[in-house]
């Protein structure tokens, strides 16, 4: 009951704030923007609960759980790198153009085709992607469900069936606050659920101590706790060369130049990739991607926005220790006080599973409400900026360029609020599809293909946002489309390669790295028109 009560709180809070937010709203930049008057401290918030996807909050705790290490945070090295490029290169243009969609930027620097390759490609690869994701956000209700009813199995298609309804709960609950409020909605719904998980997190994880901890001393606590994470014959998920307690990786075999950099290449936490790949891929995720950079723009001016993308890259670092730390804990509760591990039909542990499974099995009534409340916040936190910034997206680009351009801000403000609820029934037919392919096949890693779309496409944006940005004369729009083909096709092509083991298996973070350079590269073989050269000196 007392479960019930808090995430009905929840669900109320948010719906009311939405409802709230959308009040005096005039047009598109109203509803896109918030006015450009929201505070830096809100913004922030609102990265962090956007970044902090279900597929974070159920795979960070994950990664701990199985590897008991902390060489996932040291990409939050390249994700601080990163996001110093974005606001001191990114974010001023897009304020000195007054840009709503980032992608205008793009055609007042080489023209419109360029505009609409890059609009049309952040369109496919977010809906796939958030879509993906989606799926994530309905592990916890599908298990919360089978508790409630007393199941431990179901069906195939029942269990997509159930999927498909807690999938759409959460967009239908999501898109109304969305569709309403606007960006205002988003960023401060934003800073409940940030402020939800912290608390949900911080007690989860005080809890687990003082589980094991039981009678014993503090330090005995501490001992257990260390020496269990550090057991390494105690390795129940089966990791080759398991080594707990690591935290840098230089990711050399010993075995040559040669070997080495397949390494480097084909491992996703190296210190080359916290500081390459990482780097490059926070450049593209939050520069070139209209869901992140979109709220940057809802500061007063550029160096607000600058303030805050930093600050959350900062933030980023103690967030994921959290997570990873909570994750360890739970393999210790598992190891001394005893709890079941989710299982697939091959026999293996289901790493995104372990950490719901024990939030529904193993936490006391009302602790687990709130950590119920903290999924649906992180699911919703970034489900709400994918339709706003979908939305925003095609009304701008789209809608008001192409198929409507004398509509007036009333009618750019339906269709706006229109079409986020399009996207949202879009977003839950991907993310059935992605619960109905998980089902049928146990064994498939969904994670990997959520991550991986970004990593075919973000390069291709990223190279040409740096070509426009890094050049003065460089770059048209024939040139650009050749170049984002290239940087796409580029990547394919080793993906291919490397799952029929021909070439060394390029591991996420270097794809967006490859495509990018790629790109850039092609792009510069073109020169820009002289009027484009004069408009971006005016700029």
């Amino acid at each position: 009951m007392w479960d019930f009560l808090v995430v009905a709180l929840y669900f109320v809070s948010i719906i009311s704030i939405g409802l709230y937010a959308g009040r005096k709203q005039t047009g598109l930049e109203d509803y896109a923007l918030g006015g450009r008057s929201l505070p830096w401290w809100a913004i922030l918030a609102s990265i962090i609960a956007a970044e902090i996807s279900a597929a974070t909050f159920l795979g960070t705790p994950g990664e701990g759980f199985v590897l008991r290490n902390f060489a996932y945070a040291q990409l939050c090295i390249g994700a601080v790198l990163g996001r110093i490029i974005v606001g001191k290169l990114f974010l001023k243009p897009y304020y000195d153009y007054k840009v709503v969609s980032i992608y205008e930027y793009l055609q007042k620097r080489f023209g419109i085709t360029t505009r609409r390759w890059a609009s049309v490609t952040f369109l496919i690869s977010r809906v796939l992607a958030s879509g993906v994701r989606l799926y994530f956000a309905g592990i916890l209700l599908v298990i919360a469900y089978m508790f409630i009813v007393g199941q431990d199995t179901a069906a195939p298609m029942e269990t997509v069936l159930i999927y498909i309804g807690a999938l759409t709960l959460i967009t239908v609950l999501t898109a109304i606050y969305t569709t309403l409020g606007g960006l205002k909605a988003v960023v401060w719904t934003d800073v409940l659920q940030a402020s939800i998980l912290i608390i949900a997190v911080g007690t989860t994880i005080l809890l687990l101590f003082f589980t094991i901890k039981g009678d014993a001393s503090y330090a005995e606590a501490w001992h257990t706790v260390v020496s269990t994470v550090a057991d390494t014959s105690n390795n129940p998920c089966g990791v080759e060369n398991l080594q707990p307690g690591k935290v840098f990786d230089l990711g050399i075999t010993g075995e040559g130049f040669a070997a080495d950099v397949r390494n480097i290449l084909s491992s996703e936490y190296t210190l080359w990739t916290a500081f390459l790949g990482a780097t490059f891929l926070a450049m593209a995720t939050h520069g070139t991607d209209q869901d992140m950079v979109q709220r940057m723009l809802a500061a007063k001016d550029s160096k607000t926005g600058t303030r805050a993308v930093i600050l959350s890259g900062l933030v980023d670092i103690p967030v994921v220790l959290i997570f990873l730390v909570c994750g360890m804990l739970v393999f210790v509760y598992y190891s001394k006080v005893g709890m079941e591990l989710p299982m697939n039909a091959e026999g293996e542990i289901e790493q995104m599973k372990v950490f719901p499974y024990f939030i529904i099995h193993h936490l006391p009534v009302g602790i687990r409400g709130l950590l119920v409340a903290a999924l649906l916040a992180t699911a919703m936190g970034s489900l709400s900026t994918a339709l706003n910034a979908l939305a925003t997206t095609a009304t701008r680009d789209w809608y008001r360029d192409v198929f409507n351009p004398a509509a007036t801000e009333q009618q750019l403000l339906r269709a706006v609020r229109w079409l986020t609820v399009a996207f949202a029934a879009l977003l839950i037919a991907v993310g059935a599809v992605s619960a109905w392919y998980v089902v049928m096949n146990p064994g498939a890693r969904i994670l990997p293909i959520a991550l991986g779309i970004f990593g075919y496409t973000y390069g291709s944006l990223l190279g040409v946002f740096l070509l426009g940005m890094l050049t003065r004369t460089r770059g048209n729009d024939t040139g650009n489309v050749s170049a984002m083909l290239a940087g796409f096709a580029t990547v394919v092509t080793l993906e291919l390669l490397g799952s029929q083991d021909i070439i060394t298996h390029i591991s996420f973070p270097w794809r967006v790295t490859i495509g990018t350079i790629v790109t850039f590269c092609v792009g510069c073989c073109f020169r820009t028109p002289q009027h484009c050269v004069d408009n971006r000196v005016r700029g």
